[in-house]
């Protein structure tokens, strides 16, 4: 039997650190490649097990990117060790966005309206938006749909009672305005114009934004590389310019520009429900220059921009508003909602419907006691804890939510990750709204 004298000690616990240091704490280069070997994995679950042959589709066409990345980042991987290799990095993200996320959606809209049935490549919030932006556009209410003594008014011809509704805020409806125009009907898909907002967005606040260029390149893969916000973008999916819009407001409360962070907190209120929880937690991190509390000023941007839009529609026609921004959300309209992921809250109002306006009301009266208690202890004070908070807080709602999609989990997944990056100050950052000298 080998016995260690106590001299032995410290080398054994030495090598046993260096040992855990060198295999289970990644580098940058070497997470990149899990990042990517992960996202493989995900595409080809999605192309074999997805019972919507939508993702399925996108599987096939994101599998092979993501594998070639991973391969690519171990190679990078080994040669950081010697060299640096941010740009290589940065160049094989940007190639992950072209052929995972951009080349599946010019192909899903191209089939689109080349193969028939068009539900096989669009997901229905697509439709349902250039709907409403086209009855918009011709002078009518986007807000159609509501149920009257049970039966359904407004339905949309040819589609599901609740492709009918309209559950979004009306400025949601810019992204559909160019299919109400005579562009060819390939530039006319809202994704088209989803994607080129993000883009917009993510790129002003990346310049605008704090950090060092590694947490700039995670807040990039996460937004727009990795199959959350790949699938996410190919097949439809509204979240994500709202998403980029909640960063770029961030970041300019962060720069102590509470006015146009409320601009701006505005105009992605005016689109979605989802974006208020971030934009009313934003208000604690509202600051001027010299730092001074300023929540009135961002809360008066936010309304100078939401509420003419939302009072707008409200005022036309309350009840059918009414119907499809609250009620067929929250499962009250008389008309099931698609969106049902197994999360608990949609598993306990599944398996007890009569108690579902009551689980709703519970829910949300225990999160707001359970959100304003720790408020109340603990105020965000930046905009880095309020994203945190408020990622803590969307991801209870989400959970507890009875009619979810668990790919909301993007709010808080980006916002955790925001959180991160604007953790870190650079005064010599320019300042989003101010004039370059």
């Amino acid at each position: 039997m080998m016995n260690l004298s106590s001299a032995d000690t410290p080398s054994l616990v030495t090598r046993f650190r260096v040992f855990t240091h060198r295999f289970l704490v990644l580098t940058p280069e070497w997470y990149d490649a899990v990042l990517y070997g992960f996202a493989a994995v995900f595409a080809l679950g999605a192309s074999l097990f997805s019972h919507i042959p939508l993702y399925r589709q996108w599987g096939d066409l994101a599998l092979g990117p993501y594998v070639a990345a991973a391969l690519v980042a171990v190679g990078l991987a080994r040669r950081a060790r010697t060299r640096e290799v941010m740009k290589g990095r940065v160049i094989l993200a940007a190639l992950v966005v072209l052929g995972a996320t951009v080349v599946p959606m010019v192909c899903e809209i191209s089939w689109r309206f080349s193969v028939t049935p068009q539900s096989l490549h669009v997901q229905p919030e697509v439709v349902v938006i250039e709907r409403a932006a086209d009855a918009l556009a011709h002078g009518h209410d986007p807000y159609q749909a509501q149920v009257v003594n049970g039966h359904l008014e407004g339905a949309a011809q040819g589609l599901p009672a609740y492709e009918s509704f309209f559950p979004y805020l009306p400025a949601m409806t810019i992204f559909g305005l160019p299919s109400a125009t005579k562009v060819p009907r390939v530039l006319s898909d809202a994704r088209l114009y989803f994607f080129l907002a993000t883009l917009v967005c993510l790129a002003l606040a990346l310049r605008y934004g704090p950090g060092a260029p590694e947490r700039k390149l995670k807040v990039m893969q996460v937004a727009i590389a990795l199959p959350w916000a790949a699938l996410t973008i190919a097949t439809g999916g509204d979240d994500i310019p709202i998403v980029a819009l909640l960063l770029v407001a961030m970041v300019l409360a962060q720069r102590r520009r509470p006015g146009w962070s409320g601009l701006v907190f505005g105009l992605a209120c005016a689109m979605k429900f989802t974006a208020w929880p971030v934009a009313l937690l934003a208000l604690f991190a509202a600051r001027n220059k010299e730092n001074e509390r300023k929540p009135l000023v961002m809360l008066m941007g936010i309304g100078a921009v939401g509420v003419p839009l939302v009072m707008g529609a409200l005022w036309w026609n309350a009840g059918t508003f009414i119907a499809n921004v609250i009620e067929f959300p929250l499962g009250l309209a008389g008309i099931s909602s698609p969106a049902g992921s197994g999360l608990p809250g949609h598993l306990f109002v599944t398996a007890f419907p009569a108690l579902r306006k009551v689980f709703v009301v519970v829910s949300a009266l225990a999160g707001a006691t359970v959100l304003v208690t720790y408020l109340r202890n603990r105020p965000p004070q930046d905009a880095s804890a309020v994203c945190r908070v408020a990622g803590w807080s969307l991801t209870g709602a989400i959970l507890l939510a009875p009619s979810t999609r668990i790919g909301y989990l993007i709010y808080p997944l980006n916002l955790f990750v925001w959180s991160w990056l604007l953790t870190e100050e650079s005064s010599d950052q320019p300042t989003l709204g101010q004039q370059q000298h």
